[in-house]
Formats: C-alpha cells, structure tokens, sequence
C-alpha cells in the first residue's frame, strides 16, 4: 500500500496518473520511454500495475531490469508469480530464478506440483540447483526452508579493516550486511558482531577483541512458528542458523518471517472458522480438495447438534407443559455460543502472540469466571426486563399477540438465572479450550468457533431446563 500524501486529493490524483502515465507512455510507442518508466516507479506501483493489466503482465514485466523484476517478483501473489514464469521467454524465467534469493526462490517453489518443480530446477546454474535442493530437502515449515546462504562470515583473527574489505568484496551478492557473522575453522558459530561496531573501531582491532559470545542461532530443524517468536522477542533483523553441531548453515531475515507469520494468521483464521487450512490460494485449490478440508469439520459438528437433539427430547414433558420455554431457546444457545466464541477467540489470539502461556490458565479461568458472571447478569438483568416490560404491556392492553401468563415473574427469572449459568459456563468452556489443547499438543486455533459454539448449545439447553426445573416447579411444572 502507497504511504499517504499529507493531501488526500493529491493522494488520489497520483494513484489515477500512474496508470494514466502508463498509458500515455504506450501510446507513445517508445521501448526506452516505457523501460525508463517502469523501472522509476517503486515496485509496489509496479506491482499494481500488473495487477489492473493481466493482459499486458509479461509485456511490464520484459520491461523491467533484473534488479527490480525479482523485487516485484516477490511481492506478488503466488498465482500471478506462476503465470509470469510460465509465460516469460524460457531464457528470461531462467535468468530471473537464478538471480533470485535461494530462500524467496524456495518459497516460491514449495507451492508448486513436484513435476513442474523438477522442470524449473534444470534451468538453474549448478551452483543454484545445489542449494535450492538444499534447502527443499528440509522439512516442511522448517527454519531451514526459510534460511539463505547469502552472509558475510568472518573469523576471530582477522582485522576490522580486512571485515570492511570483505563486505566490500561480497557484500552486493548477500541479502543483508546489517551483522556479520564470526566462525572457526571447522565453520561453527562463534559469535554474531553489528556491522556498525566494525565501522567504529580501529582497523587495527581484532574481531576476537570484539566478539562477547552473546549471540542467538535458531536451529535448522526448528519450526518456522517458533523462529518468529525469536525474532518478536530479541528485535533482531536476521539471525543466524544452525545444525546439531552449531555449524553455521545460513540466516533468516526479518521479512521471511514477517511472510511466514502472515500465512500462519490465514491458517489459523481458516481453522477458527470450523475448516481446515488451505494448503494453496482458494481460488487454485481443486474442488474436490475444498470439500474434503470442511467437511471432516462439518461433520463432527453435526454430530454434536445431535446431541442438541437429544438433549432437548430429554426434556419434552417439561416443554409440553410449559410450552413457552420453547421460544427461549433460541436465546440461549445463541448467547451462549455468542460468549463462548468471543472467549475462545481472545485466548486463541493471546496465546499466538505470547500474551498467555499455559502456565497462566488459572489466572484466564479467574478473569472469565468474574467477566461470565458480570456478562451473564448484566444479559439477564435484560432479558428479565424485556419480559417484564412486555408482561406489563399485554396488561395495559397495548400489546395484544400473546401473553407470558400470570406466572411472566417466574419465566423471567427462569430466563435471567438461565443466562447468567450459560453465559458463565460458555465463557469457561471457551477460554479453557484452546489452553487444554495446547497442553495435549494441538494446535489452539483447532477450538474453532463452530466447535464451541456446538459444545455450548448442548450444555446451554441442560442449564436452561434445569434452571427452569427449579423455578417453575410448583406453578407451571
């Protein structure tokens, strides 16, 4: 997204004038003016503009350098990425894999069918295809696939003005030059050193002088989540990777995992939602796929509305006698699903950002016992006056449809205790779920707000007849 101008007239005309200028530029018909062109405008804009001309797409992309085609490259979605390289001259496509970061290269081959993948690795240099089958040859979601083996490295005897010759030297080939990185002779990590402290000491100091041995490594084999929590939690840029031996193998840069943590929210959203994660763009994935991702959900919860069923057969006397509970229960397990969700939610949320731990549950359970009982009095405080209200109405005779009978007191607060036990319970139930399923080693977002819900209404009915049970016996049961 454009940064905002301080005017937003002048915002606005300056998003219209660069398809406009586009335009004009084609119609001059000049193959410099149009090179020119595009390869003055940022590559967000650049990306847009492929975006509004699907049909001109490889004729944009021709036009650019090396240099800022694999910058756009990068920032677009998967689908327009497969279709540039699959329209691109065979040379060009070629050109642009080789020239590409091995770790932007490999997230772009891992959505990829294995057929075409093998096809586009033969266009790679020797040297490339080693390292992309490198890299793909770690396990899925892993630090590995993330990782680059593009860094400056060092060792502890050389100078400071032998580092800066260095980066000098190799520096234009790698994709940061913000730290520098210190091994041994047998390539294990010694140390990671900020490229600022070598531009202030003496050319003269020896890196060994500088080295302090407080560096952190993420491990080849971790998980990519868990890389990402690194990097929140010590404000780093790029880190390095390692084997089982600290053998430095590559780094990870900050955007990789802004990338990665990006796609986890999608996953978890999808799951939150009662479906599994898509493994490719909705609109790419086969039908046959799509339905086999939701259903297992589907079913499971309808299922668990069985029970719903079941439960309320179980108290058929009761609503036969008192067949105005029935236009209750819509209330209740609505509400209840209704609380259990946003409960549900805001812990799955907490705990994805590292607010909550599983070490805090009894602290959570606390917080909803005191926020279900507030939520739930303050819904029952209403739901009584509502029937109250109409009770009153219906003696005045301003109301006339139906009446709640001489006994509204008791249905209302039938209905007020009803909602307090639900909203309460539903609150328990859907903050402690995603923590007990944390503790089995699931994945949280798992408690999807389908699930509780479902749970909930079940429960919600038992509560709400129960209640009912007690206040009404005697008069209407």
């Amino acid at each position: 997204m454009r940064p905002y101008l301080k005017e937003t007239i002048h915002m606005t005309e300056e998003e219209i004038s660069i398809q406009e200028q586009y335009e004009d530029v084609l119609k001059n018909g000049n193959e410099a003016e149009i090179h020119q062109f595009l390869n003055e405008q940022n590559i967000s804009d650049v990306a847009e503009l492929i975006y509004e001309n699907e049909d001109r797409e490889i004729e944009i992309f021709l036009h650019l350098s090396l240099h800022r085609a694999i910058g756009v490259f990068k920032i677009l979605d998967h689908p327009t990425q497969k279709d540039i390289i699959k329209n691109l001259p065979p040379a060009k496509s070629a050109e642009l894999l080789n020239e590409m970061q091995p770790d932007d290269r490999t997230s772009f081959f891992e959505d990829l069918p294995n057929e075409v993948v093998r096809e586009l690795v033969k266009t790679l240099k020797p040297e490339e295809r080693k390292i992309t089958l490198s890299l793909l040859g770690y396990p899925e979601n892993s630090v590995g696939r993330l990782m680059t083996p593009d860094y400056i490295y060092v060792y502890e005897y050389n100078t400071v003005a032998e580092v800066l010759n260095i980066i000098r030297g190799v520096g234009k080939n790698t994709e940061t030059i913000d730290v520098i990185y210190v091994i041994n002779k047998h390539g294990e990590l010694l140390d990671d050193i900020r490229i600022r402290e070598f531009i202030l000491a003496s050319p003269n100091t020896k890196v060994s002088d500088m080295m302090d041995g407080r560096f952190i490594e993420l491990n080849v084999n971790d998980d990519q989540e868990a890389a990402n929590e690194v990097f929140k939690m010590n404000n780093r840029v790029a880190l390095p990777v390692v084997d089982d031996y600290n053998v430095l193998l590559g780094i990870v840069t900050i955007d990789d995992v802004l990338w990665v943590a990006g796609e986890e929210f999608s996953e978890d959203v999808q799951k939150i939602g009662g479906s599994q994660a898509l493994d490719m763009p909705y609109l790419e994935t086969p039908l046959f796929t799509l339905v086999k991702k939701r259903v297992g959900w589907l079913t499971i919860l309808f299922l668990g509305e069985m029970l719903t069923a079941t439960a309320m057969a179980y108290f058929n006397s009761e609503m036969e006698k008192v067949i105005i509970l029935t236009n209750f229960i819509p209330l209740i397990i609505s509400t209840g699903g209704n609380s259990g969700t946003q409960a549900s939610t805001l812990i799955i949320q907490a705990m994805a950002l590292g607010e909550v731990s599983l070490r805090d549950w009894w602290k959570v359970m606390r917080r909803e016992i005191m926020s279900g009982l507030m939520l739930g009095t303050m819904l029952g405080i209403v739901g009584f006056c509502r029937i109250a209200i109409w009770s009153f109405l219906m003696h005045e005779q301003i109301i006339t449809s139906y009446s709640y009978g001489e006994h509204w007191f008791l249905i209302a607060l039938t209905v007020c205790f009803s909602l307090v036990g639900v909203v309460l319970w539903s609150s328990l139930i859907g903050s402690m779920l995603p923590i007990i399923l944390k503790k089995c080693g699931a994945d949280p977002a798992s408690s999807s707000a389908p699930f509780v819900a479902t749970l909930v209404d079940v429960t919600g009915l038992i509560i709400f007849f129960n209640v009912a049970l007690v206040t009404l016996r005697g008069t209407l049961l």
